[in-house]
């Protein structure tokens, strides 16, 4: 195992988050960390862009904490997860269940914390499906899909990019499986569902 730098870490932090505002826009200056650390078993410190799409993106900044290490695939050397909702940033009403964004943050939050872990140790990439058990606590038999939202590469970094995250309805999981993902994408972009998680809508398949 390479050895930890600590210097490299927060140079490639602040390096990793002006890549992530390139692609997702500016990021919001609250936001919301776990009481526990990530690296200790702890939950995910997620962090919000509300300025480059209808909505806000919810994004991870722990997967990778050196250029080129940690959670990798094909397409990229190492990236973050992403996950989107149209429902305006409310951070106020986060943890509130009845609330539209509410209820959206706290699915939100579920999915990459769980999908956070999974890509430690399994190679998660663009145009792949994903469904949780049924018997998954509070996740079961959700499904989901993966897209590469965009990628940088700079002088310190060879290809660091965000995987969206998209929840989508089995129906749309079953003909992605057999027409392939990016048709799925092209009627969603269509039907204006891409890349959002929200199922308050008909499925477009």
């Amino acid at each position: 195992m390479p050895t930890f730098d600590e210097n490299q870490a927060i140079h490639w932090y602040k390096d990793k988050s002006r890549l992530m505002e390139e692609m997702l826009g500016q990021q919001h200056k609250n936001s919301m960390h776990s009481i526990m650390a990530y690296e200790y078993g702890g939950g995910l410190d997620l962090y919000y862009y509300p300025h480059g799409i209808q909505g806000v993106g919810i994004a991870t900044k722990e997967l990778t904490e050196l250029p080129n290490q940690g959670s990798s695939n094909k397409k990229f050397s190492c990236y973050e997860l992403a996950m989107f909702t149209r429902h305006p940033l409310d951070l106020e009403q986060a943890k509130n269940k009845e609330n539209p964004f509410g209820k959206a943050h706290s699915n939100i939050n579920k999915i990459l914390n769980n999908v956070a872990r999974y890509s430690a140790t399994t190679e998660l990439n663009p145009n792949e499906t994903c469904e949780f058990p049924e018997n998954f606590k509070d996740l079961g038999g959700k499904c989901l899909v993966f897209d590469d939202y965009g990628s940088k590469s700079d002088n310190t970094v060879r290809r660091f990019g965000i995987l969206a995250v998209i929840e989508i309805f089995r129906s749309e999981m079953d003909f992605a499986r057999t027409h392939g993902s990016p048709l799925l994408f092209e009627k969603l972009k269509a039907a204006g569902h891409y890349p959002y998680s929200d199922l308050d809508r008909e499925p477009v398949v």
